[in-house]
Parts: structure tokens; C-alpha cells; sequence
């Protein structure tokens, strides 16, 4: 019950997610005048604070590729979010294993509120001195953050390979607690593993967990018991039965896909919102100037999230406007965080790693209980 691997053991599912995205606007472009910000604001973490207030959390990249998290409170317009209002920089690369050699960074945080702990959850990718590597912080305003350190992922026989030793990225937590591989309630986190080790060593030695046939990196899930976070907080960043949920499967993601923003709710089950890669990638951790992003979504059973329902077979989003097409790295459209604003659900994303766009999120009007 610790496996599901190898491309051919997932099964085909319907393109069956009755949900849209329909842009809505650029919210936030870099300060001209902040050094923080000289390379791109992008790919935020999003929450509501104490009072309501909607809040963004930007990764914010100042020169030589240095990344931190800054926080911005949403602005409205008409019930549609058009701007914000900055209030600093709440995390940067201050731990070791968030610098490394020439790049360092706190990068594309996500950000849920898990009730059960009464906690803001920010999973990012902490950019050390071999890669990018997940990791974990928590806070009760948004403003504070306490580092539960690097995710640890226990040593599972099954696979035959140690995931601590791969770069990882893509990572984000569930809101409610879920079944674990035994029926147990767990937290349970999406990840996206890559294989090529060549990234950390050299080499370009690409190293697949025992069953996977298929290198591309996809979508894997992982649990922690609730009984054991709720001992020790730390035991958060430490998880285990991991399970492959999907793999790249159409045209416009072709190269990689990862998790977007933390999964909703939805009657159909948990919807994921996702980023597709199509292209040509970079070698190593080169700027993916020939390589095209897009966002498409998949449904995931509430009764047993490692299993995909549906997904899409064309895009909800690519990039097609000036902003998405022109930027840091062009042709990239990366979402990242969505909130509710009376009773409509907003996407925030990353344009081109440069500015960071607004979308709606509805359902399609041949969706289940649509008007």
C-alpha cells in the first residue's frame, strides 16, 4: 500500500473538471525603487489575517537572483482584487540551507491556513547548497514565521531510493486532514521529485525510485499522522507512505507538471489546480527561456487523494497576454494561490516570473449544479 508507480499502472481519466479561469488583471508589478524587487515580484502565498484582511505573500527577487517572501495587503476594486499595498519582507535566506554558492532564496511560497492547527502553513522552496529542497514554516499572523526546517521524507523499502537526496519542489499541504495509506487521518502534502541528479552532482545521472519507467517529473503525495503533529509540530516536516498521483499525460504538459495552489474542496472531490511545462528545457538550473508554462487542473478523490479522478486535456490558462509572454522567463503562466472574495474564488499567478497576474476560478456551465 506504499506504491503506486510506473506510467502504465495510472489509469486514463475523463478530461472532466468543470472549471474555468478568466483573467482578471495584473495586481502586482515590481517597485521600481525597491532593491528587493529588481529582478521580479512572483508566484505568491496568499491568506487572511486576524481582521479579514486578504493578504498576498510574493516571492520578491533582488539582484543576483536572491529571493525572499515579502507581504501585501490585496486591494479591491469592485469585489475584483487590482493592487496592493506592500509591508516588507516577512522571510529571507537567513537558515544554511536556504544559501548556497551563487544562489540563495526562500522561493514561490504557498500558503494554507490548516484549522485543525490553528496555523498558516508556508511550504517553499529553500534554495541551499545542493538545490532546491522543500521546506516548512508556520505562523498565526502572516507576519511571523517559524521554520520547522527541511522536509524529511522517511526511508520507504518499497522504493528503494532515499527522496531526501533529490531536489524537490512544488510543494503544498491540504488544508483538512485526509486518509493515510492505512485509513488514518493524516496531513498530507503534494510534492514533485526530480530525478536527475545530475542537477546536485553532476553528471546528469538520472536515478528512478524502484517500478517508475517514467523519468518526467510528476506529482507524489506524502503523510504525516495528525496524532503525531499534534504531539510535536515538528513531526510536520517529516513524512512518509509516499504514492505517485500523476504523471505527464498531454501535449502542453509534456515536459513536467506540479502542484499550483494548496487543493480545494469542491462537491467533485479536491481540485488541483497545476502547472504544465511543454518545450524545451534548460540544462541545470538555466532560466527556462524555451520552455512554456500553462495552468490546467485535476480532480482527486476525498476518500483517497492519491487517486486522480479527471484532469484537463487542454489548458485553463497559457500564457498569451504581453505580461506572460515578455518577462524574466518568458512564456510562463504559474499559479500559485487562490481566495475567496465575497463568494468568488480569485488565482493568483506568476507572469513570466516578473509580475504576478489575477484570474477568475468558476465552474463551467456544463458543470454539476451549475445555474
Amino acid at each position: 500500500m506504499t506504491l503506486h508507480v510506473a506510467a502504465p499502472a495510472l489509469p486514463s481519466v475523463p478530461d472532466a473538471v468543470p472549471y474555468r479561469l478568466t483573467r482578471a488583471g495584473v495586481v502586482m508589478t515590481p517597485d521600481p525603487g525597491s532593491p528587493d524587487e529588481a529582478e521580479g515580484v512572483l508566484n505568491p502565498g496568499s491568506g487572511r489575517d486576524g481582521d479579514g484582511r486578504l493578504w498576498l505573500l510574493p516571492r520578491i527577487v533582488a539582484a543576483h537572483n536572491v529571493s525572499r517572501v515579502g507581504l501585501a495587503e490585496v486591494l479591491l476594486r469592485d469585489g475584483v482584487p487590482h493592487a496592493v499595498r506592500r509591508e516588507g519582507v516577512v522571510l529571507s535566506p537567513d537558515a544554511s540551507w536556504e544559501r548556497g554558492g551563487g544562489h540563495r532564496g526562500v522561493e514561490d511560497p504557498r500558503v494554507v491556513w490548516v484549522a485543525n492547527l490553528q496555523l498558516h502553513v508556508m511550504t517553499y522552496v529553500a534554495f541551499g547548497p545542493l538545490g532546491p529542497r522543500p521546506a516548512i514554516a508556520v505562523s498565526h499572523d502572516l507576519r511571523t514565521w517559524r521554520r520547522l526546517g527541511p522536509v524529511h521524507f522517511e526511508h520507504d523499502p518499497a522504493l528503494d531510493c532515499d527522496l531526501n537526496l533529490y531536489p524537490n519542489k512544488d510543494v503544498v499541504f491540504f488544508p483538512d486532514p485526509v486518509p493515510g495509506p492505512d485509513g488514518d487521518l493524516c496531513y498530507a502534502m503534494l510534492h514533485r521529485p526530480m530525478w536527475d541528479l545530475g542537477l546536485v552532482v553532476g553528471g546528469g545521472e538520472v536515478v528512478l525510485p524502484a517500478g517508475l519507467a517514467d523519468p518526467r517529473p510528476g506529482i507524489w503525495i506524502s503523510y504525516t499522522p495528525i496524532t503525531q503533529v499534534h504531539q510535536d509540530l515538528r513531526r510536520l516536516a517529516h513524512v512518509s507512505g509516499h504514492r505517485l498521483v500523476a504523471l505527464p499525460e498531454h501535449d502542453w504538459e509534456a515536459v513536467k507538471i506540479g502542484a499550483g495552489p494548496p487543493p480545494l474542496r469542491v462537491p467533485e472531490g479536491w481540485l488541483l489546480l497545476h502547472h504544465g511545462v511543454s518545450g524545451e528545457e534548460a540544462t541545470g538550473w538555466e532560466p527556462q527561456t524555451e520552455a512554456r508554462y500553462s495552468a490546467g487542473g485535476m480532480l482527486l478523490d476525498i476518500a483517497d487523494p492519491s487517486r486522480l479522478l479527471a484532469r484537463t486535456a487542454r489548458p485553463l490558462l497559457e500564457p498569451s497576454t504581453t505580461a506572460e509572454t515578455t518577462g524574466t522567463v518568458p512564456n510562463v503562466v504559474f499559479p500559485t494561490a487562490v481566495e475567496e472574495v465575497d463568494g468568488r474564488r480569485f488565482v493568483f499567478y506568476g507572469m513570466a516570473d516578473s509580475a504576478i497576474g489575477v484570474a477568475v476560478l468558476d465552474r463551467t456551465p456544463a458543470g454539476p449544479g451549475a445555474p
